[in-house]
């Protein structure tokens, strides 16, 4: 496997990137996933679960902003810091988000991420993503591992 400087040398919005730029770019390839699956309008809801690391000390190394901002679509080498407060603020406010700026749900942060200091089996940065349809069915799951530098490993 090839890495280029560009890739050693994350730009994102947190101090670790490992808890910023990791699960932006793993809800940003949720999205995708949904997307490329024809199943983005039919979302309903998305359930986000941060563990162990991710999930100590997510919220004060901005892994939660990181999640929305990703969620809305926006990359982190492309997203402007300013930019995601106003979206986070908006998120807080209006318990509502635009999928990749363009499918609108119903998104309580305090119902709708959850933290725990509980490790999976592969790495201590692990993040879960679920997507609902109406109906409550499971529409997509994916496990991401924020391995470091902003890399990400799916299971």
């Amino acid at each position: 496997m090839t890495i280029s400087t560009f890739e050693l040398f994350s730009i994102g919005i947190g101090p670790s990137s490992s808890h910023t730029v990791g699960p932006m770019r793993a809800s940003v390839m949720f999205i995708k996933q949904l997307q490329s699956q024809g199943k983005l309008e039919s979302t309903d809801s998305i359930l986000v679960q941060f563990f162990g690391s991710l999930g100590a000390t997510g919220k004060g190394h901005g892994s939660d902003k990181a999640i929305l901002a990703g969620l809305a679509g926006n990359a982190p080498e492309t997203a402007m810091p300013n930019e995601i407060e106003t979206l986070v603020e908006s998120v807080h406010r209006d318990k509502t988000i635009l999928l990749d700026g363009k499918h609108k749900i119903d998104f309580d942060p305090k119902q709708h991420m959850e933290f725990s200091g509980v490790v999976l089996d592969f790495h201590s940065n692990g993040l879960r993503l679920t997507g609902k349809d109406a109906n409550g069915d499971e529409l997509l799951q994916k496990t991401y591992y924020s391995v470091g530098g902003g890399f990400v490993v799916d299971e």
